[in-house]
């Protein structure tokens, strides 16, 4: 072992060091002086040293009330602490990535399956073997079809004591790299935001289907957009953003699933799949892809084996420029997902100028609004943005043109046309057109009838 110098001189530890200012007054060659900034670690302002003029007295050493707040400094130090402590050298090469691959699917005829059942389908076909969840009505039926199917997928089904348990479940099994997801509804959704957030800090994939239903509070199991706000702007405290998804079919249940496995584990993100009550029980026909996914391993994945083991999964940063410097990159990848993801469905919107923007089931019966004021003569279409975060800003302007009326129809209390104006706002669109809406609340839809009569009503007033 290197033998230390003779007259080793001083090294400060800043988050020890409580900045009593001893060493200043002990140090006859003035190296020391208090510092400026407050260290994140203690609180305190430790003192500084310059070791220029320093000939290694040791009064310093004396002086300090705290045994490790001053160190001995030891040339070359670091190759010193490496065989002091035994430490092997770092594997030359990074943990292999095992690539996710597509395998073809038999074609097969239409199935006739319940949104959730399709979400659940979608899940398998994505490579998903593991969930985690809690029963919670309208979803529950899709967890019910997961923990009937993995056992023979040789997969894995947990039913987790809460919805708290659930998300740290996922958190868990994303954290190893391999793809998991849970079913759940309002007030179990609630209840996971803190793990989300965890999960967003992190980098950790995990799929979210949330099965909208009625509040606030337990409120009832009937269909509702109610946590549009929650996946778009309350993914837990702090900088957390996640893309969500609006089907607004069975076929779309399925395939939006698949979806969000792949953008969840692109990002590196959790993905919120938003479906309403009624959208989670209807039945509808339903096509299988023509390929299924076979999962690989990714570099960064807590594995559990010896290639990964270097590997960290962590969301607690305690220095504040860490925190920081961290946020900042989430905000890099969050304007990513802005920049490549939006993603919207247009229905006779070339000429219109009155356009309907609704998702969800709502969207159904705003396409039959749609077609009732085509045959009245009115230039009617419809928005429907399927990812309701971000929201498609970009593809909406260009068609606002010509529009002098904006109906928002949805099951909440401007949930949808909040996220509207806002994204709006952001693209600094001034000249807006009127911007009316249809809302109902509790587990009622709008109407295809009541849609059509807000915009002949405006019609006529604006006349």
């Amino acid at each position: 072992m290197p033998k230390l110098k003779e007259r080793p001189k001083p090294v400060i530890t800043p988050e020890l060091c409580k900045g009593c200012g001893r060493c200043i007054d002990a140090c006859p060659k003035h190296c020391f002086t208090m510092g400026e900034m407050i260290n994140p670690l203690s609180g305190l302002i430790p003192a500084k040293v310059d070791l220029n003029a320093c000939n290694g007295c040791g009064l310093c050493f004396d002086a300090c009330p705290e045994p490790y707040a001053l160190e001995r400094w030891i040339e070359d130090a670091l190759a010193v602490e490496l065989e002091m402590a035994e430490v092997k050298p770092a594997a030359e090469n990074a943990p292999p990535v095992i690539p996710t691959t597509r395998k073809p699917l038999p074609t097969a005829q239409p199935l006739i399956l319940k949104g959730t059942y399709a979400s659940a389908v979608g899940a398998l076909l994505a490579g998903c073997r593991h969930f985690f969840g809690y029963p919670i009505t309208p979803s529950t039926e899709g967890a019910e079809l997961m923990a009937k199917l993995l056992p023979d997928l040789d997969g894995v089904f947990v039913q987790a004591v809460s919805e708290v348990a659930t998300v740290n479940m996922i958190y868990g099994c994303g954290g190893a790299g391999r793809p998991a997801m849970t079913f759940t509804s309002s007030p179990g959704f609630s209840l996971m935001l803190e793990g989300i957030s965890y999960m967003i800090g992190a980098e950790v994939p995990g799929v979210f289907v949330n099965i909208m239903r009625g509040g606030p509070g337990l409120g009832n199991i009937a269909p509702e957009q109610s946590d549009i706000k929650l996946a778009c702007r309350g993914l837990g405290h702090g900088n957390t953003h996640a893309i969500a998804l609006a089907p607004s079919s069975p076929q779309e249940m399925l395939d939006l699933t698949m979806l969000a496995f792949e953008l969840s584990f692109k990002y590196r993100n959790p993905v919120v799949v938003l479906g309403d009550g009624y959208l989670g029980q209807i039945t509808g026909k339903v096509n299988l892809p023509e390929t299924m996914v076979a999962p690989g391993i990714p570099r960064w994945a807590v594995y559990g084996d010896a290639q990964h083991r270097d590997n960290l999964i962590c969301s607690i940063m305690l220095s504040e420029e860490a925190l920081e410097a961290h946020n900042t990159y989430l905000n890099r990848k969050y304007r990513a997902m802005i920049e490549h993801e939006q993603r919207a469905e247009t229905y006779y919107c070339d000429d219109a100028d009155v356009l309907l923007i609704a998702a969800n089931t709502p969207a159904r019966m705003a396409k039959g609004a749609v077609e009732s004021l085509r045959r009245q003569g009115v230039r009617a279409g419809l928005f429907r943005p399927i990812t309701l975060w971000p929201f498609p800003i970009d593809l909406l302007t260009p068609l606002l043109e010509d529009v002098q009326e904006i109906v928002v129809v949805e099951a909440s209390n401007g949930q949808l046309e909040d996220e509207l104006r806002l994204a709006l706002s952001k693209a600094h669109v001034i000249d807006l057109p009127l911007i009316e809406n249809v809302r109902h609340f509790g587990g009622i839809l709008p109407q295809q009838d009541e849609i059509v009569e807000k915009v002949l009503n405006y019609r006529v007033w604006a006349s």
